[in-house]
């Protein structure tokens, strides 16, 4: 397995840990000019939980793949904190903040792969 392919699935691993909902992988990479080449967005259902999804995603990975994100940004308020590793940048929304910036509409043309949440 490559080493993209290998960090989205652990990124994912590490969201479904902490009870993430909605997960999405968007796939830019046939995208001209986007940012990165993939998206990992998901929900937490209160601050506290996006706190717990942001702190699972940088340790997980950290220990699984030996990677740690080059920058993270919206801790202060835990409402929407992305987590950059360069070719990938993880989102973690509360609800509202997820349906008001809506990434995958925004990134229409990109190939969605929606992960089924586990309960």
């Amino acid at each position: 397995m490559d080493e993209t392919k290998n960090l989205l699935e652990k990124i994912k691993e590490s969201i479904q840990e902490k009870k993430g909902k909605n997960i999405v992988i968007a796939d830019l990479t046939e995208i001209d000019d986007s940012i990165c080449n993939y998206f990992v967005i998901c929900t937490g259902n209160s601050p506290s939980q996006v706190a717990a999804i942001t702190d699972s995603i940088k340790d997980y990975v950290r220990i699984e793949a030996g990677v740690k994100p080059f920058a993270i940004d919206g801790i202060k308020n835990m409402q929407w904190v992305a987590i950059d590793y360069g070719e990938i940048i993880a989102h973690v929304f509360l609800p509202e903040q997820r349906d008001f910036y809506n990434l995958e509409h925004l990134w229409a043309d990109a190939k969605l792969t929606r992960i089924p949440d586990l309960d």
